[in-house]
């Protein structure tokens, strides 16, 4: 679950992460508030939200198991555990 998570943070982030570097490179001041105005910031965050509906559409989409297939949860054969699967 912290995975998941952490990658839907990090598609996130990527919008203003390139932003920054696009300042670095331009040599912009990258702490400037002329650079972070109000519609810029709302852009940013739009195209974001769009990284991160995109994704979990793409989770949904392919995911998973395979439809109809049935899960088989982990238990105990001769004393030993055997992991859960997929069939």
């Amino acid at each position: 679950m912290i995975r998941q998570v952490a990658t839907e943070v990090a598609l996130f982030l990527v919008p203003f992460i390139a932003y920054v570097l696009f300042l670095w490179a331009t040599r912009t001041g990258v702490l400037a508030v002329g650079a972070w105005s109000p519609p810029r910031v709302m852009w940013l965050t739009i195209a974001a939200l769009v990284l991160v509906i995109a994704s979990f559409v793409m989770l949904a989409q392919f995911g998973g198991a395979p439809p109809g297939s049935t899960y088989i949860p982990a238990h105990l054969e001769n004393g030993r555990l055997v992991p859960g699967t997929q069939r």
